[in-house]
C-alpha cells in the first residue's frame, strides 16, 4: 500500500488552476492513497472571503464539476483525500454552517465529506472559530483492509485552552472498537514561523508513538501577504524520519506502509503530549542568561529564515506583478540586509535599483558603503540628493508659520521626503518600493510614518536587529561577504542630525531586544 503527499502551491480560489491540476494527478497516478492539504480545494487563509456570495457560489459551482467528472472517471486502487469546505446553505442561499473536511474521491465516494477539522484555532493568525462548525467524532477511514486516522493540521495539537483531545479520543476509539490503525494522516495548512518545522515533527513522533502508526502530514505551500506556508511535508514512524519534503516549493513524496513492521513500535507510548499548542509560539529569549537574550540560531535556523524570506517577497512580488523593485540605500544594516536578501531571491525577468538620498547630516562613509554593497552584489545605484528640496521646505514652514521646525519635526522631515522621491520613482518605472525597516524600531515607534515607513513589503519587519544582524553575517559567510563589513561594525545611526546614534533615544539592541520579546511573547508588563 502506497501513500502519496501531494505538497501544492496554488493562489487562494483559483479554481481553475486547481481543477486542473487535481485532475491530471487524478489522471495519471498510481494505485494507492493520496493526500492534498488541508482546504486545497479553496486556498487558506479565506477570512471573510468564504461569506461572500460569488465565491461560494463559483466554489460550490466547481466542487460539482469535479464531482461530476470523477463520476466519469475509473479510480484504480486509488483512493484521493482532498481538504474543502463543506457548505449547509439557507433557503435564501446563504450560508447556515461552514466545515472544513476530507472529501474522499474513489470507487465509492465521488466527491464527499468523510471527516471535519475538530479543533478550530482562534488565536495569532486565525480566527477559524468565526467561520467553521466543529467536527464532533474522530474518523477511521477502512480501505483496502487498512485503517487510516484522520486528522486535519490543528486536531493533532493538545492545548490547555481545548476543550478536547483529537488524539485521546482517537486513541480510545480505536482501542474500543479493537482497531490497529495503519498510518495516520493530517491534512495541513500550517504557517512558518522560527523552529515550526522541527516542532511539528517532534508532535508527530509523539502522536506515532502514541497510536503505533506511521504518521503522515501533508502540508502547502505559498506566500498569502504576511503569511508564508513552508511546505515541509514528512512521514515518521516511532522516533524514525522516514521522508521528509522540500520547503518552500512543490513536491510530492511516496512511502510504501507494507515496509513497516508493527515490531518497530518498542518505545514507550507517551500518554500525554509533551508538546503542546502554546509551545508554537516558544519565545526566542534564553532565560538561562542573565539578562536574558535573545537565542543564538545555528545554521539551519539561519538558513531556514532566509530561505522563508526569499520566498515570501517571491511570493508578493510575482502575485502582485511587479518585475522591478526600488529600494531606499542608507548605508546601514537594514536597508542593506534588505537588498542583499532581494538580490539572492532574483528570478530571471527581474531588477532592483537601489536609492541612495543623502541629507546634509549624511556622512561620505554612507555613501560609500552603499557603493561598495552595490558593486559587490551588481546592482545600480542612484543618488537622489534631498538637501535642497529640505532647505526649501524650511524656508516655506519660516515665511508662512513664522518659526521654523527643528528636533523631531526636523527629523521626521527627512525622511517624508525620502518617501516622496522614492515613490515617484516607483511610479514613473512602475518598480515595487521594498521597505527596510525591523521589529525592534517598529515596536517602539522608532520609526516615521509616510517616511522610511513606506513600502509594499516589509521585508525584515519579523526580525528584532539583533537577529538583523546575525542574518547579515550568516550571508557573508555562506556566499563570499557582499554587505562590507564596515555596514556590520558600525554604530547604528538615522543620521538625521549632526553624530547621531540609535542609542542616544534607544537602549542598546541586545538589551531593548530581549524587553521587547519578553512583552511580545511572554506578555510581561515589567
Amino acid at each position: 500500500m502506497q501513500i502519496f503527499i501531494h505538497q501544492t502551491h496554488h493562489q487562494i480560489a483559483d479554481f481553475a488552476a486547481i481543477f486542473k491540476d487535481l485532475k491530471a494527478v487524478m489522471k495519471s497516478s498510481q494505485p494507492g492513497v493520496h493526500l492534498f492539504p488541508e482546504l486545497f480545494l479553496t486556498g487558506y487563509p479565506l477570512q471573510d472571503l468564504c461569506l461572500q456570495k460569488s465565491f461560494f457560489n463559483t466554489y460550490l459551482k466547481f466542487l460539482n464539476e469535479l464531482r461530476q467528472w470523477c463520476a466519469q472517471h475509473e479510480f484504480h486502487d486509488q483512493i484521493f483525500l482532498v481538504g474543502g469546505l463543506d457548505y449547509a446553505l439557507t433557503q435564501e442561499g446563504n450560508p447556515l454552517s461552514i466545515k472544513n473536511v476530507i472529501f474522499e474521491f474513489s470507487s465509492q465516494r465521488k466527491g464527499q465529506p468523510i471527516y471535519t477539522k475538530r479543533l478550530l484555532p482562534n488565536y495569532d493568525i486565525f480566527d477559524e472559530k468565526k467561520y467553521f462548525t466543529k467536527g464532533d467524532e474522530p474518523k477511521v477511514l477502512n480501505y483496502q483492509r487498512k485503517h487510516f486516522g484522520l486528522l486535519i493540521c490543528e486536531d493533532m495539537w493538545a492545548s490547555t485552552f481545548y476543550d478536547l483531545d483529537p488524539i485521546e479520543e482517537l486513541d480510545l476509539y480505536c482501542r474500543e472498537n479493537g482497531i490497529q490503525l495503519d498510518a495516520v494522516l493530517n491534512l495541513s495548512a500550517s504557517p512558518y514561523n522560527m523552529g515550526k518545522k522541527q516542532m511539528r515533527i517532534q508532535r508527530g513522533l509523539e502522536i506515532s508513538r502514541r497510536l503505533k502508526a506511521p504518521f503522515f502530514y501533508a502540508n502547502r505551500v505559498g506566500g498569502e501577504d504576511e503569511i508564508i506556508f513552508d511546505g515541509g511535508s514528512f512521514v515518521l514512524n516511532d522516533s524514525e524520519i522516514l521522508v521528509e519534503a522540500k520547503v518552500f516549493e512543490a513536491d510530492q513524496i511516496c512511502f510504501d506502509i507494507s515496509q513497516l513492521s508493527r515490531q518497530t513500535y518498542a518505545s514507550q507510548a507517551v500518554s500525554k503530549p509533551s508538546l503542546i499548542w502554546e509551545d508554537l509560539f516558544e519565545p526566542r529569549l534564553d532565560l538561562d542568561q542573565s539578562p536574558p537574550v535573545l537565542k543564538t540560531w545555528d545554521n539551519n535556523i539561519q538558513l531556514s529564515i532566509l530561505e522563508a524570506l526569499k520566498f515570501g517577497f517571491q511570493e508578493y512580488a510575482t502575485r502582485n506583478g511587479f518585475h522591478s523593485f526600488s529600494l531606499a540605500l542608507s548605508g546601514g544594516i537594514d536597508s542593506a540586509l534588505a537588498l542583499t536578501i532581494m538580490k539572492l531571491s532574483l528570478k530571471p525577468g527581474q531588477s532592483i535599483e537601489a536609492i541612495y538620498m543623502p541629507s546634509k547630516y549624511s556622512s561620505d562613509l554612507s555613501y560609500e558603503l552603499s557603493w561598495q554593497l552595490c558593486q559587490n552584489l551588481g546592482i545600480p545605484l542612484k543618488t537622489l540628493p534631498i538637501k535642497s528640496l529640505h532647505t526649501s521646505t524650511q524656508e516655506i514652514f519660516q515665511q508662512n508659520f513664522t518659526e521654523s521646525f527643528q528636533g523631531l519635526t526636523d527629523e521626521n522631515v527627512q525622511s517624508r521626503l525620502r518617501g516622496l522621491f522614492i515613490y515617484t520613482r516607483s511610479n514613473q518605472i512602475g518598480s515595487m518600493v521594498v521597505n527596510t525597516s525591523n521589529k525592534s524600531e517598529l515596536a517602539v515607534g522608532y520609526s516615521t510614518q509616510y517616511g522610511d515607513s513606506v513600502g509594499a513589503i516589509s521585508l525584515l519587519g519579523d526580525l528584532y536587529k539583533t537577529e538583523v544582524y546575525r542574518l547579515a553575517r550568516y550571508i557573508n559567510q555562506k556566499f563570499d561577504a557582499p554587505i562590507p563589513e564596515s555596514i556590520i561594525t558600525r554604530p547604528p545611526s538615522a543620521e538625521l542630525r549632526p553624530d547621531q546614534k540609535d542609542t542616544d533615544s534607544l537602549v542598546p539592541y541586545e538589551r531593548l531586544d530581549a524587553i521587547l520579546e519578553s512583552i511580545l511573547t511572554y506578555r510581561h508588563d515589567k
